[in-house]
C-alpha cells in the first residue's frame, strides 16, 4: 500500500465476517505498489445483517469496486444493479464494480478454481467431483466444473436440501446430491476422483478442524481445499498422509483476484509476484 492515502487514492477492498484471516489486502495492494497505482485494498468487516447498508454505504462514500467472501456471496446481488450473465447463472457474486454509476456485479471464482487445477496438472474433463458444501464457494466451482466438461458433480452438504438445490441447477446428468453420513460419503468417495472442501472448515482461527472424517479419505483422490489460511490446511495434510495429490487453496486465491483486479482496473495483474506475496504472508 502507498505510505500516504490521498485524496486521489481509488479504494477498492473485501466484505465478509470474519475478514482478519485474508491475504487478499496484502496480495492487492504490494500489486498496486509494483504497478505504481494510486489505489489501496481495505477489508471491510460487515455482519450478514448489514450488508445491504455496507454495501449501498460503501459505493457511495466513492468506493470503486469490492472482493465479497463469506458469507455474503449470494446475498449481494440483492445489492446490485446488474449481474453478468455467468454469475447470475452461478448463482454467487465474488467481484462488484461501480460503472457509470451502478453496482455490477461478476464471479471470478469459478474461473480461478479450474486454473488451479490446471496448474496442479489435473484435468476435470471426464472426471468426477465430490463437493463438500452447498453456498457461493461450491455454486462457482460445480459451475465451472460443468464448463470444464467434469462427468459428474456430488453435493455434499449438512443440509441436504441445500445440497439439493445446488444440485438441481446443474444439467441433470451431471448435479448428483449426496448424503453427508458416513455411508453416504463413503460410496460417492470411492466413485470421485477428486474431493473439493468449499467450506470454511479448516479455516483460521480453526486451523485443526476437518469437513470429514479422515479416514474417509481414500489415497486415489485428488484433494482440493479452498481454504488458503492455513496454506496446509488439516485436510490437505491428512490427504497427503494418505497419498493424496493435493491442491491448496492459493491458486485460486491467485487467479480469482487476477480477474476481479483487471475488472476493476483494466489491467492485467502480475501473477507471479501476487504468488510471492502469499507465500510471504503465510510463513509470517
Amino acid at each position: 500500500m502507498k505510505e500516504r492515502i490521498s485524496g486521489t487514492t481509488k479504494i477498492v477492498g473485501l466484505l465478509g465476517w470474519p475478514v482478519e484471516h485474508s491475504f487478499s489486502p496484502a496480495m492487492h495492494n504490494a500489486v498496486f505498489e509494483y504497478l505504481d497505482m494510486d489505489y489501496a485494498y481495505i477489508p471491510f468487516p460487515v455482519p450478514p445483517t448489514g450488508l445491504a447498508r455496507a454495501v449501498r454505504g460503501l459505493f457511495q462514500a466513492g468506493v470503486k469496486g469490492v472482493n465479497v467472501t463469506v458469507p455474503h456471496k449470494v446475498r449481494v446481488m440483492d445489492c446490485l444493479d446488474e449481474i453478468d450473465p455467468y454469475a447470475q447463472a452461478v448463482g454467487a457474486v465474488n467481484t462488484v464494480t461501480l460503472h457509470q454509476g451502478r453496482l455490477q456485479g461478476y464471479n471470478t471464482d469459478g474461473a480461478g478454481f479450474i486454473a488451479s487445477l490446471a496448474e496442479a496438472g489435473f484435468n476435470p474433463t471426464g472426471k468426477r467431483f465430490l463437493l463438500l458444501g452447498a453456498g457461493g464457494a461450491a455454486r462457482a466451482a460445480a459451475f465451472a466444473l460443468v464448463g470444464a466438461g467434469a462427468d459428474k458433480v456430488f453435493i455434499a452438504n449438512r443440509t441436504f436440501n441445500r445440497a439439493e438445490a445446488l444440485a438441481g441447477a446443474l444439467p441433470p446428468n451431471i448435479g448428483a446430491a449426496a448424503g453427508f453420513f458416513r455411508d453416504d460419503l463413503t460410496k460417492v468417495i470411492d466413485a470421485c476422483h477428486c474431493l473439493v472442501n468449499t467450506t470454511s472448515v479448516g479455516m483460521y482461527p480453526h486451523a485443526g478442524a476437518l469437513p470429514i472424517p479422515a479416514e474417509l479419505i481414500k489415497s486415489h483422490l485428488i484433494v482440493a481445499d479452498l481454504v488458503y489460511n492455513p496454506v496446509e490446511t488439516e485436510l490437505l495434510i491428512e490427504a497427503r498422509a494418505r497419498g493424496c495429490r493435493t491442491v491448496s487453496g492459493l491458486g485460486m486465491l491467485i487467479y480469482q483476484g487476477a480477474a476481479s483486479f483487471k475488472i476493476w482496473t483494466g489491467r492485467e495483474a502480475p501473477v507471479e509476484l501476487m504468488l510471492q506475496v502469499l507465500k510471504k504472508e503465510n510463513r509470517q
